[in-house]
């Protein structure tokens, strides 16, 4: 199962349209796709102190944690993530002391980020591989960014190589997961080299 989580609370946002394209080339590529988009998102400021979550961080985190990989969406607001996706990854330090390994451990995660102009959009993909790789996830090696000041995506004939760079992330997340899981059969735990 892929996990697709993004978008803003804005309806019909950009980054949501992105996030649904990416899930569908993943789906298109034989996976599973669960999506938590903006309002799926609107979470309490996460509080490593807190001792209980509200269902819809729970939801989160127990997808997050049965998730083969992942695909995320930020939208770029003043050149970084959005304060909204910012928090759901929070809620991953929850996952630190998991039995398969802290965080995102060894997981493909597609990241993909959309701003009104390249500077932000670009400027807010690298802030999400930066906190993918803090998370111990594997950003794929292709990450999409989507300008919204030259394109819409409610129109997809109109920008197909868009879509079709977006539909390449949720493909090579499901490409890196059947890799991971092949080479998990093949090697038990404690093999050496």
């Amino acid at each position: 199962m892929i996990l697709a989580i993004g978008g803003s609370t804005r309806a019909q946002s950009t980054s949501e349209s992105a996030l649904r394209i990416a899930a569908e080339g993943a789906r298109e590529a034989g996976a599973e796709v669960q999506i938590l988009s903006g309002p799926d998102l609107m979470l309490p400021i996460y509080d490593p102190d807190a001792t209980d979550r509200v269902p819809a961080a729970t939801r989160l985190l127990d997808l997050a944690r049965s998730a083969d990989g992942l695909i995320i969406v930020s939208p770029g607001y003043h050149g970084g993530l959005s304060g909204l996706v910012k928090n759901a990854l929070d809620y991953f330090e929850d996952l630190r002391e998991e039995p398969q390994g802290p965080y995102l451990h060894g997981r493909a995660v597609g990241c993909i980020a959309v701003a009104h102009g390249w500077q932000a959009a670009v400027g807010t993909l690298h802030q999400l591989r930066q906190v993918v790789h803090a998370l111990r996830g594997w950003p794929t090696p292709f990450g999409a960014v989507v300008n919204s000041s030259e394109m819409r995506l409610d129109d997809p004939s109109a920008v197909p190589t868009a879509v079709e760079q977006l539909h390449l992330v949720g493909r090579q997340v499901v490409e890196f997961a059947h890799m991971r899981r092949a080479y998990g059969a093949a090697h038990r735990p404690g093999l050496s080299w």
